[in-house]
This record gives structure tokens, C-alpha cells and sequence, in this order.
């Protein structure tokens, strides 16, 4: 009786190791997930003038993937693919940052010419630069505010022009801005009439943009295609899913079905792909 008794005290002490180690694993890649993302989230939202506790959103990334996952569990009842979907989930921030920082530069590149224009006007009618910069960041909201604002107390504590002009183009590294700050470089160094200069860049970032918004357009058709024909293999998966769900079931309970699944997700990303970059046009 003693040797049965030992061995399933051995047996219990080693899953209570096994599961107070895995645990610690378990918490320490959680602390580890939270420190990123939390400087990851700083970082990005200062960079965009958004002040807000990255603690909070932290919170709410970690509500959103609770729910993925039981909407996911429910919908499949297999909660690998639930747990592996909240995995990919949590690995989305970095490209959230990206899209709202596109849509950031997008409007910033929307407003840039008018900006232009306005300080060419003033400076054509006796205003200096200075003047001129803080009645565009006054009277523009929006990113060209925050970046053309914090250029103008940049030039106001001491920084020399040159040096702030690169801490602008540090933080917007668009090809526009670039053309922009090389223009009043060259006619800071050389002289000139930096307003013609402002009107011409205005002008012709004006006319870039609007060739920019006739190729959207017309690639909108083949932008959407792309997204129905990505999107139409996952709703054909989920509907056959109700429809015979002991024959799709073999996808997720197999090993063979594992495979096909991977291949499917390969293959279905590859056209995806292809088809963003046939209807992507760089002007």
C-alpha cells in the first residue's frame, strides 16, 4: 500500500510543479506582452499628439481578445482555432498604429497645399515666416497645426532653422514634405523670394495629389475585388460549417485537415497579395 500511496504523491507534486512553472511562464510572457505594448502604444500616440493612458487601452486589447475568442469558440467550437485567432489578434496593435499614423499623413498631405498657399499669400503681402506659420498653425487644426506648431517653438527657444526643418521631416518622413523643406533650404542658403518658391511647391503638390485621387478611383474597383475575393473562401468555410458540420469538422480535428487549412490560409494571402499590388500605382 505504500508504494502507490508514494507514487501518486510523486505524480501530484510533479503536476503541481509542472503547473506552478507554467504558470510563472504564462505570467512573465504576460508582463513581458503588457511592458511592449504599453511603450509601443506611448510611443505611437505621442508621435500622433494623441494623449491618452496606454494603460487603458491595454485594457481594452485585452477585453477584445476575451471576446474574439469566445465569439470565435462559439462560432467553431474548436477553441485551438479560437486560441490561435487571439494569438494573431494580439500581434494587430503595430498595424492599428500604422493605419491611424497613413491616416494621419493623409491629412496632413490634404492640407499641406493650402498651408503653403496661405503663407505664400501673407508673406507676399508683408509678413515674415514666423507670422505666417503662426497663423496657418491658428487658423489649420489638425496634424499641420501640431507639426508646424511645434517647428515654430523649435525656431522660438534657439534651434537653428536647418536643425528644426530635420526634426519635421524626422517626424512626417513623406516624399511631399521632403521636396517642401529641400525648397526652403535652397532658398534660405541662395536667397530668393520664398513665397514663389512656397506658391510653385503648393501648386505642385496640388496637382500630384489630385492624379493621386483620379488612380484611387479608378483602382477602386480592383482594390475592392481583391478584398471580396480574400474575404469570399473564409464565408463559403463558415457556411459550409453550418451546413455540414461533421464533414468540415475533419479540418480542425485532423492532422491532414491542419495541413489543408495551412495551405488555404497561404495560398488565399499570397492572392491577396498579388492583387493589392497589380492595383497599386505609385505617382
Amino acid at each position: 500500500m505504500t508504494t502507490p500511496i508514494l507514487i501518486g504523491i510523486a505524480a501530484f507534486l510533479s503536476s503541481l510543479i509542472l503547473v506552478s512553472v507554467g504558470f510563472s511562464q504564462l505570467l512573465a510572457a504576460g508582463n513581458k506582452y503588457q511592458e511592449l505594448f504599453t511603450q509601443s502604444a506611448n510611443t505611437n500616440l505621442t508621435e500622433m499628439f494623441i494623449f491618452i493612458d496606454p494603460k487603458k487601452i491595454y485594457v481594452l486589447n485585452l477585453l477584445v481578445l476575451v471576446a474574439a475568442f469566445l465569439l470565435i469558440w462559439l462560432l467553431t467550437k474548436s477553441w485551438p482555432i479560437a486560441l490561435i485567432a487571439s494569438i494573431f489578434l494580439g500581434a494587430s496593435p503595430k498595424f492599428f498604429w500604422r493605419v491611424l499614423k497613413e491616416k494621419r499623413n493623409d491629412r496632413f498631405l490634404g492640407d499641406l497645399p493650402d498651408a503653403l498657399t496661405s503663407m505664400s499669400t501673407m508673406m507676399r503681402a508683408g509678413a515674415n515666416m514666423n507670422m505666417a506659420l503662426e497663423t496657418v498653425v491658428a487658423e489649420t487644426p489638425g496634424p499641420i497645426s501640431q507639426e508646424f506648431g511645434l517647428f515654430l517653438r523649435e525656431l522660438r527657444i534657439g534651434i537653428d532653422y536647418h536643425e528644426a526643418l530635420d526634426n519635421l521631416q524626422e517626424r512626417m518622413p513623406l516624399q511631399e514634405l521632403e521636396l517642401v523643406i529641400a525648397g526652403m533650404k535652397i532658398s534660405r542658403e541662395i536667397g530668393g523670394s520664398l513665397a514663389d518658391v512656397l506658391y510653385r511647391l503648393a501648386d505642385t503638390l496640388r496637382r500630384k495629389l489630385e492624379m493621386e485621387g483620379k488612380i484611387r478611383a479608378l483602382t477602386a474597383q480592383g482594390k475592392a475585388q481583391g478584398y471580396v475575393m480574400t474575404g469570399l473562401p473564409v464565408f463559403l468555410a463558415v457556411v459550409l460549417m453550418k451546413l455540414e458540420p461533421e464533414a468540415m469538422g475533419r479540418l480542425f480535428t485532423e492532422v491532414i485537415g491542419w495541413v489543408v487549412c495551412a495551405v488555404f490560409c497561404i495560398f488565399l494571402f499570397i492572392g491577396y497579395k498579388f492583387i493589392k499590388k497589380i492595383v497599386s500605382i505609385d505617382v
